[in-house]
């Protein structure tokens, strides 16, 4: 995952070039998206249905990468959440700043039951 949102982008060209204060997230989330939210945070992320954004923990970088240090599951689907296709780091539980996104490697129809995981060292961010 490399695609930084604009909200990102911003944030971190003002930090590092315009010495403008950035408050780095004590929490980022892991959201899940039905089409691509883009760069400007517009597409559709899942509701309802039992589904909430879940808390990513990330071990330290080395060259440019950094990966989920935890596994993340979501709670189980009490209904439908659709066909997933895309993941979002988010930097709140709810609202809140789109900060990466990517499309999934294949994309995972959450039906009735399902429980949707990442595995330790699965979903990766970097900076090139």
């Amino acid at each position: 995952m490399a695609e930084m949102s604009n909200y990102l982008e911003g944030a971190l060209i003002n930090a590092v070039l315009r010495n403008t204060a950035y408050t780095s997230p004590t929490t980022v989330y892991l959201a899940l998206y039905t089409s691509d939210p883009t760069d400007a945070d517009t597409g559709t992320e899942v509701s309802g249905n039992g589904y909430a954004r879940q808390a990513i923990t990330f071990g330290a970088p080395s060259n440019g990468v950094t990966t989920n240090s935890a596994a993340i599951e979501f709670p189980q689907a009490t209904g439908s959440w659709g066909t997933v296709t895309h993941v979002g780091i988010r930097d709140a539980l709810t609202t809140g700043n789109l900060l990466f996104h990517t499309p999934l490697d294949a994309s995972k129809t959450i039906a009735t039951g399902d429980v949707f995981r990442v595995a330790i060292g699965s979903l990766s961010v970097t900076l090139a």
